[in-house]
């Protein structure tokens, strides 16, 4: 898609949305005359009212309901009682008390009914890449259920770690739902699909509008779009006072403890994107061509030396070393802190649904910032044009069996089941609307009459859905590489990042070139061939 095209759709996306909602309502309306149509809409409606926007946090009891309410899938492939004796191991995260305390409580109707058990492995964030490599270099995957990110595609499914998704289980989750970035060969490897999506992934913008307009304590009128403006503004707060809670303002908000098992890079790359990823090129993070890094060319090294200014400016909340995105989303951001950061979809799915979240009334959201120029690697020349170029961070999250119950029939049908359940196409709107570490990723999650059903205002899901599908959507978006040992890179930048952030580097330049020679090496010991040509493929060139 022309970038110009692109922009004419953003402009008229929310008159296109309300045509494409209104129709959706009539086609559900038309289709309501059969009985199991008007199930399935009954089933949307009552579990986006479990337990309701404004009326608090979700509990477990909350979660069982949601998961009891969304059996019918499952009880139309499995008869009751037909796991019975079958135990599996299912590997997560517990990132904010979220995902697996979610699919316990998602799955306990699934094991009452099924018979079977399930056994928990959980992880917190910054712990899950080093214990999902330690499993494939030792051999000793000891899980038949995880959830992983389709990055950790090239580590698992290159090596034959993973179980093919039976027929079966696509046509229950109603695979063909998925956003269209999300579709193969996103979960797929070799032609043979691997996942089940159970969320959308890309960093999105989020900004409180208390802090523009007439008489702000920014004196802007709307918030900054480019990098260049957001740091200006942020610097310009010093000694102001956040309208809300009337504690110190504060501007951005990067989360200068970056080193989060991998996931922290994902916070600079936002700002590199804009400046790194030509319109014209598809690669921003390696040479497609040799894999040499790009993570120290000029681009790369403004995109630091923006924090680095910050940091010099005493811009950010006091001990923001030690904050990492954790922080600075849920106590910082969503507790009345700073003006602006960017983050994955929880900051809109927690802004008014979470006990702990100020900033429901006042939040908004778009893709996140551009910069007033952008870097030609081709050309080795920076180029003084506006550039935009959302991080579609993580490919999101999915659920894969693993290839240790291929043998055993019953066992890998009970893996698949419990799969399909969480990533079934009723049980995902309600995670796209509450707190539960995803955002919408299916094509259904954009109905805006659903979530005003559930207690959202318009303005504000046209805002915070509309930041996901233009993200999604964008020609120049910063694409996800599938390649083995990603986040063996995103480890070492961190470390080598904070390095430099606290001053152990002499300068930007210095930090950034450190990450690079750290990044050869590992492609060295990776194979340097071999990953070109995923590289490549990954980008689908």
């Amino acid at each position: 898609m022309k970038v110009e095209l692109y922009n004419h759709l953003v402009a008229n996306r929310r008159s296109f949305m309300k045509g494409a909602a209104a129709l959706a309502a009539g086609t559900a309306l038309g289709s309501s005359l059969s009985g199991r149509a008007f199930a399935q809409d009954s089933v949307r409606a009552q579990i986006l009212q479990i337990p309701g926007v404004g009326k608090g946090s979700p509990t477990d009891a909350d979660w069982q309901k949601v998961g009891e309410l969304c059996l019918a899938a499952t009880k139309a492939n499995v008869a009751e009682g037909e796991f019975a004796g079958v135990e599996l191991t299912f590997m997560g995260l517990n990132n904010q008390n979220l995902h697996n305390f979610l699919f316990r409580g998602f799955l306990k109707p699934w094991e009452a009914y099924t018979g079977a058990k399930i056994n928990w492995i959980d992880l917190a964030q910054a712990d899950y890449n080093a214990r999902l490599q330690q499993s494939i270099a030792t051999g000793t995957v000891d899980f038949d259920i995880i959830e992983m990110g389709a990055p950790f595609e090239g580590d698992t499914a290159s090596k034959g770690l993973l179980d093919e998704m039976p027929d079966w289980v696509k046509t229950q989750i109603d695979a063909e739902d998925l956003v269209n970035y999300l579709k193969p060969p996103v979960g797929s490897w070799e032609g043979k699909t691997y996942r089940i999506t159970i969320d959308g992934d890309c960093h999105t913008f989020a900004y409180r509008k208390d802090y523009f307009g007439d008489g702000s304590i920014t004196g802007l009128a709307d918030v900054p779009t480019h990098w260049e403006d957001i740091n200006a503004m942020s610097i310009a707060l010093a000694g102001k006072n956040d309208p809300l809670t009337g504690t110190p303002a504060y501007g951005f908000l990067d989360p200068l403890k970056y080193q989060w098992g991998g996931f922290g890079f994902y916070f600079l790359e936002d700002r590199a994107s804009a400046y790194a990823k030509h319109p014209d090129d598809p690669a921003w993070l390696f040479d497609p061509d040799t894999m040499k890094p790009r993570v120290n060319n000029p681009a790369w090294v403004q995109a630091i030396q923006d924090v680095m200014d910050l940091v010099k400016a005493n811009a950010y909340p006091p001990d923001q070393l030690n904050a990492d995105p954790n922080t600075t989303a849920f106590s910082q951001f969503l507790g009345g802190t700073g003006a602006a950061l960017t983050w994955w979809g929880d900051v809109g799915s927690n802004a008014r649904t979470s006990d702990t979240s100020v900033v429901g009334d006042v939040v908004g959201f778009s893709i996140n910032p551009g910069a007033k120029k952008v870097y030609n690697s081709k050309t080795g020349a920076w180029e003084e044009k506006e550039n935009f170029a959302p991080n579609l961070a993580y490919l999101g999250w999915g659920v894969y069996v693993t290839s240790r119950v291929s043998a055993d029939e019953k066992k890998r049908k009970a893996a698949w089941s419990a799969a399909a359940h969480l990533g079934g196409k009723d049980l995902s709107l309600w995670t796209a609307a509450y707190p539960s570490g995803f955002q919408p990723y299916r094509n259904s999650h954009f109905q805006y009459e659903e979530w005003e059903a559930a207690g959202y205002d318009r303005a504000f899901v046209e805002d915070y859905l509309g930041s996901n599908a233009d993200s999604y959507n964008h020609p120049n978006g910063a694409i996800e590489p599938r390649i083995p040992g990603i986040f063996q890179y995103y480890s070492i930048a961190e470390d080598e990042l904070v390095k430099g952030i606290n001053g152990q580097y002499a300068s930007a330049q210095e930090t950034a070139d450190a990450i690079a020679a750290a990044w050869e090496k590992i492609t060295d010991q990776i194979g340097r061939d071999n990953q070109i040509a995923l590289y490549k493929a990954s980008l689908g060139m």
